[in-house]
């Protein structure tokens, strides 16, 4: 369905004064009648309970607002942008997600409550029910709740995503999907979990995350940026029908799953207690071959294979050792 914005009834406030005018000539007819002729009285009184009949289709519009109008089931447009607007009596406001609430930011409330004509219409529709069918055109954030997906490797992970999105085609939004502030949730918890499910939590060998036949290091908690992107892009995909553009999509919370979190944790001390050792070990190796060869090189003392073995022993303890050395002296032979 394609969007009708009508754009040529601005003309609110030339109806509520024409009202307003029909209005004060029915009551000076009406008096005119008592004393004259009733005929004439019955005129004023058709008159006054006509003239006000317009008033019900005044619509007052704030900036980066829109209202879906309908008459007698067929679309006839959308208001768009501010102004104060007069349309057919018996039209029809739509949107069928104004009561929806996700936990999200940007849903009209009304405002401030200025104490002015305009304002004051406003305010007397909305507490009627007239136009609390007004759709907002802002960028509104979607925070859905955190899930529970499986990664690559099948390692539970909850991630949280929160998505930037706006109304772009009110058509589209409320005569093609049913509810599209539901729609867009479901979506957004399906692209996530087709998404996430093709990455580790953390770079894994062997792993192809990109399609393309070969591992990569792309994984959730080092590519978030690039997650994020295909997270947006499969959302978009899914709702442009819907009239709805994604703006942006991050990742706002990402984490083992409770039931495998301490164990991951001791995982990863392991992992940096060995790449420590490791470190530590290839670092006294070095010392030790530099002393060796300095001693060697100066020909301060010789050592038979014995002594060396001795030497390189007591330097590798002292060296990769967790506490300091305690050094004994030797006040005899070495034999």
């Amino acid at each position: 369905m394609e969007e009708k914005i009508l754009s040529t009834r601005k003309n609110g406030l030339a109806v509520l004064i024409g009202c307003l005018l029909l209005e004060l000539l029915s009551v000076v007819i009406f008096v005119y009648g008592i004393n004259k002729n009733f005929v004439v009285m019955g005129v004023g009184i058709a008159v006054m309970a006509v003239s006000w009949f317009p008033l019900i289709g005044l619509r007052v519009l704030k900036p980066e607002e829109a209202l879906v109008v309908t008459l007698f089931g067929n679309y006839t447009g959308t208001l768009k942008g501010p102004g104060f607007y007069a349309i057919n009596p018996f039209s029809v406001s739509v949107n069928p997600a104004k009561k929806t609430r996700l936990g999200q930011s940007g849903d009209v409330d009304g405002g401030s409550k200025e104490k002015s004509l305009a304002s004051l219409i406003t305010n007397s529709q909305q507490e009627a029910g007239v136009i609390s069918n007004v759709i907002s055109l802002k960028i509104m954030t979607l925070n859905n709740s955190r899930q529970k997906v499986n990664d690559v490797l099948g390692n539970p992970v909850e991630i949280g995503v929160a998505v930037m999105w706006r109304v772009v085609d009110t058509a589209k939004a409320v005569f093609t999907v049913d509810n599209y502030k539901e729609y867009l949730s479901l979506q957004c918890d399906t692209a996530v979990r087709n998404i996430v499910k093709i990455y580790p939590y953390d770079i894994a060998p062997n792993v192809d995350t990109t399609g393309d036949g070969q591992a990569d290091d792309g994984s959730l908690r080092g590519s978030t940026e690039i997650v994020a992107g295909r997270i947006r892009e499969e959302i978009q995909s899914k709702v442009s029908q819907a009239g709805l553009e994604i703006l942006d999509a991050r990742i706002t919370y990402l984490a083992y799953a409770p039931e495998i979190a301490a164990v991951m944790l001791q995982r990863q001390q392991a992992s940096a207690v060995i790449d420590a050792r490791k470190m530590i070990v290839d670092g006294a190796v070095g010392m030790v071959q530099m002393a060796l060869e300095k001693l060697n090189s100066e020909q301060i003392v010789e050592l038979d294979d014995e002594r060396k073995a001795a030497m390189v022993s007591n330097l590798l303890v002292v060296l990769c050792g967790n506490h300091d050395a305690q050094p004994i002296v030797n006040s005899g032979s070495l034999y």
